[in-house]
């Protein structure tokens, strides 16, 4: 009897949901009439349900049976032939998820502003929030075509079959491998694609022009985003034929975007005095405001990658507050022990680290795994904070440190803890280290290069800097004629 009490709804999901003891039941509705109402039911399926993993991840698993390679990836070619009922469930935790991680947008805004000066303020905040019109724009014209749809030149893009997401309706005709509407996959998937070129703002804060950064990232979304995305996935080649596995976008958001960063910087060059004089934060409140929506957005972010309501989505949120916990505080230790005081900033920038660590690894590895890479990330990710001095690099607000680095130690600590009693797609050792190593290479090295080009060819025509003037000014003059705080006379 107490081993039944065990027999918890996330090992059986929707088949024993009710046939746990509770008050409400009464004696008639006890454990043997719930079996033999289990019994009763169409075993199939029982089957299905009861062994429902993220559906994200079928695909992977469907790649190491040969002939149905592919067969459950996110994109119409592969979906037919595999097609799961829609629940409400599944569909109002989604849609829960999708709001959350939209939100991490304007939190990120804020969670920038705080760190630029006062007169960059505004500034820092259009760079974020751009986001949210032009690239929701640009996903549904040709964006989640190229990311989500078919299969072309061996798994490198989708195809245009989704062009004006035209064959999306209410149903999943399109992306039947999910229990959930292909309007709520896809809207799902573009509020990733918002807030990654976002990401990047932090890296060019203060000296770039507005003009010159929404044409960027139109671009940037279409060459570099889309492409890693469908890699990762829809179905392209780092899923099936390298193997490796990210379970909410450490390869594909953070790797992606701290590998940009790291190119735009080093084409636009540092801000007007710096290294010569200390550019401080003109507030912390905001910033640590921003750092509070990123944590509760980033439920969303990790837990809405199981794509359903089940018992993987549960162990993402759990590893996903714990590694952002041990992080926050291994920073703040690091900090104190190195500094002598421990900072608000550090507290702020230590959880951020290790949200972003756990991003690949949330639904693949343990408590423990989460701890492990919660540590990790809060400590080599504030030494990493020394690479910008190192190396004579303006990463003004640290995304590289961060995002790069923490997305990097992420990836491949997965390839170590991922734990198969979690997730049987994944399972530590050094095969599928190999593989993680491996698709951090191809993520970084595409990323940065690609970066790279766009930022040279942007600067030779249209400028990416602003004027010195305009520097000096404040960009929510210079750019915005705004000011983020004016003073009643």
């Amino acid at each position: 009897m107490a081993a039944l009490r065990r027999w918890s709804p996330a090992v059986t999901a929707g088949g024993a949901r009710n046939c746990t003891r509770h008050p409400s039941h009464g004696r008639n509705r006890g454990w043997r009439s719930c079996l033999a109402r289990l019994s009763a039911r169409p075993t199939e399926r029982n089957i299905a349900v009861t062994h429902r993993i993220s559906p994200r991840y079928r695909r992977r698993a469907s790649s190491r049976e040969g002939p149905q390679r592919g067969a459950a990836s996110a994109s119409p070619d592969s979906s037919k032939g595999r097609t799961m009922e829609i629940t409400s469930g599944d569909t109002a935790w989604m849609l829960t998820s999708s709001a959350l991680v939209l939100l991490m947008t304007p939190g990120l805004a804020l969670f920038y502003g705080g760190m630029v000066r006062a007169k960059n303020m505004l500034a820092m905040l259009m760079m974020n929030i751009v986001a949210m019109g032009v690239i929701t724009i640009l996903w549904i014209v040709v964006g989640a075509s190229l990311a989500f749809s078919g299969n072309e030149a061996g798994g490198l893009i989708g195809n245009l079959k989704l062009t004006g997401l035209k064959d999306i309706g209410l149903g999943n005709e399109v992306f039947s491998a999910y229990p959930i509407p292909d309007t709520v996959y896809l809207m799902f998937q573009l509020m990733f694609a918002i807030i990654t070129p976002a990401l990047i703002a932090g890296a060019v804060a203060e000296r770039m022009k507005f003009s010159a950064w929404v044409v960027f990232i139109v671009i940037w979304s279409l060459v570099v985003y889309s492409p890693m995305a469908h890699w990762v996935w829809g179905g392209g080649f780092i899923a099936t034929d390298v193997k490796a596995v990210d379970f909410a976008g450490g390869l594909v958001v953070h790797i992606n975007a701290g590998a940009a960063a790291l190119a735009l910087v080093l084409v636009l060059g540092p801000r007007a005095g710096w290294g010569r004089q200390i550019i401080r934060p003109h507030s912390l409140p905001l910033t640590i405001l921003g750092a509070g929506l990123l944590w509760f957005g980033w439920f969303g972010f990790n837990s809405g990658s199981a794509l359903g309501s089940n018992g993987l989505a549960g162990q993402a949120f759990m590893t996903t507050h714990v590694a952002a916990a041990v992080a926050a505080t291994a920073w703040m230790l690091a900090e104190a022990t190195m500094h002598g005081k421990p900072t608000t900033l550090g507290f702020a920038s230590g959880a951020v680290a290790g949200l972003v660590a756990i991003t690949p690894a949330a639904g693949f590895v343990n408590l423990m795994g989460a701890v492990i890479i919660g540590l990790a990330a809060g400590i080599i990710c504030f030494l990493a904070l020394r690479l910008k001095t190192m190396f004579k690099f303006d990463d003004s607000l640290d995304v590289i440190a961060v995002h790069l680095v923490g997305g990097i130690l992420g990836a491949l600590l997965l390839g170590i803890l991922a734990d198969a009693g979690v997730n049987e797609l994944a399972t530590g050792g050094m095969e599928q280290f190999g593989r993680q190593a491996i698709s951090v290479v191809i993520a970084f090295t595409y990323s940065f290069g690609v970066t790279f080009i766009i930022a040279k060819v942007l600067d030779m025509t249209i400028g990416i800097r602003v004027t010195e003037t305009a520097e000096r000014e404040g960009l929510d003059l210079s750019l915005h004629e705004e000011q983020a705080y004016v003073m009643a006379d």
